[in-house]
């Protein structure tokens, strides 16, 4: 059999796109802000993750341009060779200060962080128990690893305790959770899966990609807002939500730390974060810890949101951050959804299966620090109109 086979085979994104409702690769012309420019016109973007508003922000984008003027545009190597710079070392001291561990090492993509770190650590006698809804990155870091994993439903204690205890005294135990779950905006159940793993001898990791600068008194994440900085091993972070960057960390104890940066695959032989990146990020890291105001505006802006769209009648599930889903359960009809708002120039993300169950599709919105209202009334109000074109409220 041909190896191409099976995409010639491939037709369903072809059908999208012959109706008119292809929502994927719109190329966008302008930066990365509340509104953004496609195909010539002005769209208010409610699908990015740029929670605090920092790509556009004055100290970030001059930070990049000063890194550029005094380092170059790459690094031409990995971190395990000639590709680590000072300011990559400054950014690794300066996040584990932030987030109270004692070390934190940084990798190109977040993604690449997960698997990294996955995969290192995860020898073929350990556990991994992951939740079901679990970002991509953990799945592919777990399959790269020579460990086990075994699933629990999504924020499902019970069932938790019920894998931890059908293993108890076999190997190494890991339990790896999203903090934040990206897609449904639902926060993992730290408090019990700690105490867990405490009970059944395991370890604990969060990715907190969309929970860093976000939840928190001073925005560290998931385990500020439980007050449970002491008792997570391991953090993992993303620089391309709240950072306004792109990369990624993961921060812990510093022996563990210092095996991962020896034994990460994706961080030994992958090209190390471009200067502009490292300095956007020590940028962001300064206005995330000196201006909590945007903070507190995102989360006002989420709760009006949050508040309308329950009182139009829409479904918005159990969110309990600024990702709000707009459930509608159908791929076609979450596909006429994104068209009909994007024709009236809302931007937002239709999900849908397998990034979600079957019968869960919904469009995906998330708001930034520096959306205006008048922006948000108008969301507002073509929500409500089109949502009753469509039939889903």
């Amino acid at each position: 059999m041909d190896i191409f086979e099976k995409c010639r085979n491939f037709v369903d994104a072809k059908e999208v796109m012959a109706k008119g409702f292809y929502p994927y690769f719109n190329p966008i012309s302008s930066g990365a802000d509340t509104e953004v420019i496609i195909n010539g016109r002005k769209i208010i973007m409610i699908g990015s993750n740029n929670y605090l508003g920092l790509t556009s922000h004055p100290k970030v984008k001059q930070a990049a341009i000063d890194a550029v003027e005094k380092y170059g545009s790459g690094c031409t190597g990995s971190r395990f060779l000639n590709g680590t710079l000072d300011i990559h070392e400054e950014l690794e001291r300066r996040l584990a200060k932030f987030m109270k561990k004692e070390s934190a090492l940084v990798f190109s993509t977040g993604f690449q962080t997960n698997l990294g770190t996955i995969s290192s650590l995860v020898s073929k006698r350990d556990y991994m128990i992951t939740d079901r809804s679990d970002h991509a990155s953990i799945v592919d870091g777990c399959r790269l690893s020579f460990g086990k994993v075994l699933k629990f439903k999504h924020n499902d204690m019970s069932d938790l305790e019920r894998v931890l205890s059908n293993h108890d005294q076999e190997g190494g135990k890991i339990i790896i959770v999203d903090g934040v779950f990206s897609m449904e905006g639902d926060i993992a159940n730290l408090l019990e899966i700690v105490r867990l793993a405490k009970k059944y001898d395991a370890r604990v990791m969060v990715d907190d990609a969309h929970a860093i600068g976000v939840l928190g008194e001073n925005g560290i994440g998931t385990t500020e807002h439980f007050g449970l900085e002491d008792e997570v091993d391991l953090v993992m972070g993303t620089f391309s939500k709240s950072f306004a960057s792109l990369g990624g960390f993961i921060a812990g104890p510093e022996d563990v730390i210092h095996y991962i940066k020896h034994f990460a695959r994706s961080l030994i032989f992958s090209a190390s974060m471009p200067p502009s990146a490292v300095a956007s990020c020590l940028a962001a890291l300064d206005i995330i810890e000196t201006e909590p105001e945007r903070r507190k505006r995102l989360w006002e802006i989420t709760h009006r949101m949050q508040k309308e769209f329950k009182k139009m009648g829409f479904n918005i599930g159990k969110t309990q951050t600024p990702i709000t889903p707009i459930y509608v359960g159908d791929d076609m009809k979450c596909f006429q959804f994104w068209k009909m708002l994007f024709d009236e120039g809302i931007f937002t993300n239709p999900i849908i299966s397998p990034a979600v169950s079957p019968g869960s599709q919904l469009l995906r919105t998330s708001y930034t620090a520096t959306h205006t209202d008048e922006q948000m009334d108008r969301v507002l109000e073509v929500f409500s109109r089109v949502g009753k074109k469509m039939g889903v409220i």
